[in-house]
């Protein structure tokens, strides 16, 4: 192998729970149809948490040693034969996800559900495909997309997690004029409704159980109204729960003044009782889509839901989403978004950058909502 060939560079690998080493590794230049990608910017996601506390997300658990990331942009430095559409010094976001481009779900443009998608920082398949927080990354030309020039490399880290809710949206038909809901104002609920405002609803409000990211998405102008859901103990009942949650709407709708509902509701938390809620919450006729990740198994008061035809539908990363997110980061519709991005960390100190997402505060009780990992220290 000649020295032109194999270069080193520096990884962030996960080997376990709270394992993560910085290592050198051989790195050799892009294969057909490849290009390198030096990275700039990855955002830190909560599937990545996952890894990073327990070792697995839901259920796949690390098989090999693992490097993170997935929400990221960079700068061309290579391109092997046969890329024609990139070029080096070009400046382009990441697109996590390789599909196989061949199979029925990618021949019709619904390729988040092919069934041999590999995708980066994901355990899900074997051996498993590294992810971004490295120096430097082979990725199929196909999957990366040249950046906007108003489009900075830490806005395009928000395109990844943008495109869920570009891709929810879209199977949601949500048009000017709408009235929305936001279950969850983490980092995907306060981009549902970033998205919602862009879109030109006519009414944006959040709900979640943690004040200060409610007050966070109203300060910014994310959402017009907000509630804080009460803590209670748990139900000792299916009946009891499915009651509350009846109730706990009742008086939701009745404090944002729509007492028949949302034509649109976004469930960004995966929390059974949100789910149970989010049914409640949409308008007679009005969609409710699943985002949020969490509990599998969801008793649902499925008698509400279809007498008002109100349609639950599920949804699932994002397919042709990226030319769209990176244009509305780049013309500044979604006003204050880099408001989101609260703490920046280099390559080196990833470890720290993991246990200030998993604590949810800093040392001075700023809270984190996006923490952006930039490069390596020279």
């Amino acid at each position: 192998m000649s020295p032109a060939t194999v270069q080193s560079q520096r990884a962030v690998v996960l080997h376990g729970p709270k394992d993560l080493r910085l290592e050198e590794r051989p790195f050799w230049l892009p294969p057909y149809n490849h290009a390198q990608v030096a990275i700039q910017s990855t955002g830190l996601c909560g599937s990545d948490l996952h890894y990073y506390l327990e070792g697995r997300n839901g259920d796949f658990a690390l098989q090999a040693p693992l490097v993170l990331g997935h929400e990221s942009a960079g700068v061309i430095t290579a391109v092997g034969p046969g890329v024609k559409n990139l070029a080096l010094g070009q400046r382009v976001a990441i697109e996590a996800g390789i599909m196989c481009n061949e199979c029925n779900y990618c021949q019709s443009g619904r390729y988040n559900l092919c069934k041999d998608m590999r995708f980066a920082s994901s355990a899900k398949t074997f051996p498993h495909l590294d992810g971004t927080l490295q120096d430097r990354m082979n990725h199929p030309a196909h999957a990366i997309h040249p950046l906007p020039d108003n489009c900075s490399f830490e806005q395009a880290a928000l395109a990844e997690p943008l495109s869920v809710l570009i891709h929810a949206a879209r199977r949601a038909k949500l048009a000017s004029g709408q009235r929305v809901l936001v279950f969850g104002v983490g980092t995907i609920g306060v981009l549902a409704c970033a998205l919602a405002n862009a879109y030109g609803a006519s009414q944006v409000v959040a709900i979640d159980i943690n004040q200060a990211r409610l007050d966070f998405a109203k300060s910014h102008g994310f959402a017009s109204q907000t509630y804080c859901l009460p803590m209670a103990d748990k139900a000792k009942t299916t009946e009891e729960q499915l009651q509350r949650a009846k109730d706990n709407v009742s008086t939701v709708l009745s404090k944002f003044n729509e007492p028949e509902g949302f034509d649109v509701v976004f469930e960004c938390t995966g929390a059974e009782p949100c789910i149970q809620m989010s049914i409640h919450a949409a308008v007679t006729g009005g969609k409710v889509m699943l985002i949020g990740m969490g509990s599998r198994n969801v008793m649902l008061p499925l008698s509400a839901a279809a007498l008002r035809e109100v349609d639950i539908q599920g949804s699932f990363r994002y397919a042709n989403t990226y030319p769209e997110a990176l244009k509305l980061l780049a013309t500044g519709k979604l006003r204050n978004i880099e408001k989101l991005i609260t703490h920046r960390f280099t390559l080196a100190d990833t470890a720290r950058a993991f246990e200030l997402l998993a604590r949810g505060k800093d040392e001075d009780g700023n809270m984190a909502i996006k923490i952006i990992i930039g490069p390596s220290s020279s």
